[in-house]
């Protein structure tokens, strides 16, 4: 009986999976904030390096990992991917349950498959300092960790609401060197002007981005650095999919089901898209692919698939996404990551096209979800993650109904190890389960800027 599903340090991927490559039509291009013209790599180059910029718009399908980055990879990596036994056990399905657990890294989440490879990147570019913001601050300090590493100077621009709720993601960032300020504030022009507008706000990954790109723009030294939604961030994650793939395959198993939580998108499109690029190259038709949100910010489920500005002040190329509208400010949830108004543009894609779906989960139902995990399973994970639980959960109890047994897997993202106020909020009774109401969305997504076909 196989608990946990191991590779060797050898199995480490070389090579990132471009699933750009295998989509049946061309992603729509970025477009300029000002000219509303396809972004060329000039446009780019004054806040990211030219190698992301060549990731981002490649049409390459596999892209060498450089042995520097998996030099710092194999601190954790290969990840264990685990049967949940325990957990079938209480749910009494006949359902096999599989998780890729992510919070092994050095900042317990996946974000830093990413942050190592953007920060090599910008190091052998010359850049000296990266700017970046982060919600719940896995992203925050998985950068400030990469940064370190590779001897980059960071400043993290943190969502006002999770500043105040996890401060220990905080202090992770402090250790590693990084500056981390509360979102919005008084060094950048962005958001300055929010603050004048709303002094209460709770902040929003929207507001951050605004506040981190202008820090960029106006920093010689300086480039921005982005954790979840650009191609070249999804593509980096594809070592959590690849790793899965070659690991279920030890145990002669195939996913029926794929499961993530969804902010921006990038943990979903590291398990996603490899085993996507397979539904998409005509094999494993059947395999669903789900994407997992919060009611509260129902970006895939509620949202318009149209263009889009990536942030509030509009500083960002328009990305052909879903979204809820640039300035749409979620409530102050505790799944602080998941707390954005678009999605990536590759998910969003896919979601359209059908090759992948999405639903959403009411705020208590995923702690519920997360506290039964925790209890057979041992982990107690991040709120985003819970997400992710929660629907592998539901999938798993329709097969005790229908007594189908399907293999199911899902990504865990994240620890929750600095989420404990949350947990405290839950036991308390003092989560309240928000669904944003229809007429907010509307009125958001009525300020969309209108692009000329």
């Amino acid at each position: 009986m196989h608990t946990k599903i191991l590779l060797d340090e050898e199995h480490l991927p070389k090579r990132w999976y471009n699933i750009l490559a295998d989509l049946p039509t061309p992603l729509d291009p970025p477009l300029h904030p000002g000219t509303g013209k396809p972004v060329t790599p000039e446009d780019l180059s004054p806040i990211f390096p030219m190698e992301l910029i060549r990731q981002e718009m490649s049409p390459q399908k596999m892209i060498d990992i450089p042995e520097e980055v998996r030099d710092i990879l194999r601190i954790w990596r290969p990840a264990p991917l685990y049967r949940a036994h325990r957990l079938e056990a209480r749910l009494k399905t006949p359902a096999r349950i599989y998780y890729k657990y992510e919070g092994v890294s050095p900042a317990g989440s996946h974000k830093p498959n990413t942050a190592v490879a953007q920060a090599y990147y910008n190091m052998k570019a010359g850049v000296e300092r990266l700017a970046t913001e982060t919600g719940a601050g896995q992203w925050g300090s998985a950068l400030a960790f990469a940064t370190k590493v590779f001897g980059l100077e960071c400043t993290i621009y943190m969502v006002r609401s999770s500043y105040a709720q996890k401060p220990y993601r905080k202090s992770m960032m402090h250790v590693w060197g990084a500056e981390c300020i509360p979102s919005p504030s008084t060094k950048t022009k962005a958001g300055t002007a929010v603050l004048e507008h709303d002094r209460d706000t709770p902040g929003s990954l929207g507001i951050a981005i605004s506040e981190a790109v202008e820090d960029a723009a106006t920093h010689a030294n300086t480039n921005y650095s982005l954790g979840s939604v650009l191609n070249h961030v999804c593509l980096h994650q594809t070592v959590i999919g690849l790793e899965a793939m070659e690991q279920m395959a030890q145990v002669e198993e195939y996913p029926d089901v794929v499961i993530g939580c969804v902010g921006g998108g990038s943990n979903f499109a590291g398990i996603a898209f490899p085993f996507a690029g397979d539904k998409l190259k005509g094999s494993h038709k059947e395999t669903e692919i789900i994407a997992v949100e919060p009611t509260a910010c129902p970006t895939l489920t509620r949202g318009l698939y149209t263009y889009d500005y990536g942030d509030v002040a509009g500083l960002t190329p328009l990305l052909k996404m879903f979204t809820l509208g640039h300035d749409f400010v979620p409530p102050s949830i505790h799944a602080g990551g998941l707390r954005y108004h678009g999605a990536s543009p590759i998910v969003s894609k896919l979601v359209q096209e059908g090759t992948m779906t999405a639903t959403s989960c009411y705020q208590t139902e995923v702690f519920e979800a997360a506290q039964t995990f925790a209890q057979t399973e041992g982990f107690i994970v991040a709120p985003e993650t819970s997400h992710a639980v929660r629907v592998a959960i539901d999938k798993a109890l329709e097969c005790k109904k229908t007594g189908e047994e399907k293999t199911i897997l899902f990504n865990c993202s994240g620890h929750g190890d600095f989420d404990m106020s949350a947990y405290d909020a839950y036991y308390a009774g003092k989560l309240e389960d928000y669904e944003y109401p229809e007429q907010l969305i509307r009125e958001s997504l009525a300020r969309i800027p209108k692009i000329p076909t």
